[in-house]
C-alpha cells in the first residue's frame, strides 16, 4: 500500500478503539456479527471453517494493514467463519457506516484495497485449483510460495524469509493436507535445498525453485531448477 494511503488509513482508525487479543483467541465465530470493521495493526490472524468431523480448513491468513471481514463489510454479508489469531495482535475497530463514508471520500484508498482483495481472490484462486488437481508435494510447495510471496521478507543472499510462524498444522490447515504427510513434504523440500526450517522460522532459499515445485506438474524428483 502507498505511504500517503496507510498514513490515511491509520488515522481514520486512530479515532477509534484498539483490541488486543493473544496467540489462539478466536476474535469473531460464525454466525456472530461483528463489532466493526477490523484493521490489523500488529500480528497475524486466520479465517477458517471446521467441518463436522472437526477438521479445520483455512481461508486466508492476515497480515498487518490489512482490514476485515470485507465481505460483510461491503454487502452485510453474515459471517460464517472463524476468525482467530495467529500471533499476538493489535486491532483497530470502526463503524461499518463510518468506514465505508471514509472509502467513498477517498478514491485512491478505495482502489487501493480492492487492489489488495483482487490479489489475495487470485492466490484463493491458486490454492483451489492445488487442492483439486496437486500432489502433496505441489500443495505444500505452493502454500510456502504464496507465503513468501505476501508475507516474505528478502534477505542480503536473495532467500526469503517468512516472519509469518508457520507450523506444519498450519499448512495442513491451508492444504487439507495431514500434519504427517506436511512434515514429510517439508523434510524433501529441505533436502532439495528449497527451505530451510529452524523451530517455526521458515526461509526460502530459492523463490524460483519453489515456484516450480509448485507447478502441478512437478514432483520431488524433478525440481532441478537453478
Amino acid at each position: 500500500m502507498a505511504e500517503d494511503s496507510f498514513k490515511k488509513l491509520f488515522s481514520f482508525y486512530s479515532q477509534f478503539k484498539t483490541v488486543n487479543y493473544k496467540r489462539g483467541d478466536i476474535i469473531l465465530s460464525p454466525g456472530q456479527v461483528p463489532p466493526g470493521v477490523y484493521f490489523l495493526k500488529r500480528g497475524y490472524t486466520r479465517l477458517y471453517s471446521v467441518s463436522q468431523e472437526g477438521e479445520d480448513l483455512t481461508m486466508i491468513i492476515y497480515k498487518p494493514n490489512d482490514f476485515f471481514p470485507f465481505m460483510w463489510t461491503i454487502n452485510q454479508t453474515p459471517n460464517i467463519y472463524y476468525l482467530e489469531a495467529l500471533t499476538n495482535t493489535e486491532l483497530g475497530i470502526a463503524p461499518r457506516k463510518e468506514f465505508l463514508a471514509f472509502l467513498k471520500e477517498n478514491v485512491d484508498l478505495a482502489y487501493e484495497l480492492t487492489s489488495r482483495i483482487l490479489l489475495r481472490f487470485e492466490g484463493l484462486l491458486e490454492r483451489m485449483e492445488h487442492l483439486v488437481f496437486g500432489n502433496a508435494y505441489n500443495k505444500v510447495a505452493m502454500v510456502l510460495s504464496l507465503s513468501a510471496q505476501r508475507f516474505g521478507k528478502k534477505q542480503e543472499d536473495n532467500s526469503i524469509h517468512i516472519p509469518l510462524p508457520l507450523t506444519h498444522k498450519d499448512i495442513a490447515s491451508l492444504t487439507g493436507l495431514t500434519r504427517e504427510t506436511v512434515s514429510i513434504e517439508m523434510k524433501k523440500l529441505e533436502r532439495e535445498g528449497i527451505i530451510t526450517h529452524t523451530g517455526r522460522q521458515l526461509t526460502v532459499c530459492s523463490l524460483p525453485k519453489v515456484k516450480h515445485a509448485a507447478m502441478l506438474n512437478s514432483s520431488s524428483a524433478k525440481v532441478k531448477l537453478g
